[in-house]
């Protein structure tokens, strides 16, 4: 079940990446190009939300059946196995909530650059009159 972490960490930097491209400022020559691109990958990263919720309940699911492992009835071996299962869990975590926050911040992001792209042209059309 590995691969479905490294296509949710590819979706995270992704969406990571469209999120630093639209907010760095002097690129306002690639910034049409980006936020068409950008408009056109929100409604198919969209499915990164119930992707989350299910590696969430897996999560859950996995920390509910975990077999408890005390210091006294545990050997070392055991105890460390034990501890490295809640490690990948809590990273696991992370990273599902590192994507659904991304997700979130570039959708945002979006609908405030397409509104001061649509305001800005209203500006000039506006000033185009005046003159």
């Amino acid at each position: 079940m590995a691969l479905e972490w490294v296509v949710l960490g590819y979706a995270a930097g992704a969406e990571a990446i469209m999120v630093l491209l639209l907010t760095l400022p002097g690129l306002d020559g690639l910034r049409k190009g980006l936020i068409a691109v950008t408009r056109n990958l929100l409604k198919p990263f969209l499915s990164i939300v119930p992707f989350c919720f299910f590696l969430l309940m897996d999560i859950y699911w996995k920390y509910e059946t975990r077999p408890s492992c005390e210091a006294d009835s545990c050997t070392p071996t055991e105890y460390l196995r034990h501890q490295k299962s809640i490690m990948k869990s809590q990273r696991n975590a992370l990273l599902i909530a590192a994507a659904l926050v991304f997700y979130w911040i570039l959708y945002s992001v979006t609908a405030l650059v397409v509104k001061i792209e649509a305001l800005n042209q209203r500006l000039e059309r506006m000033k185009t009159r005046t003159d």
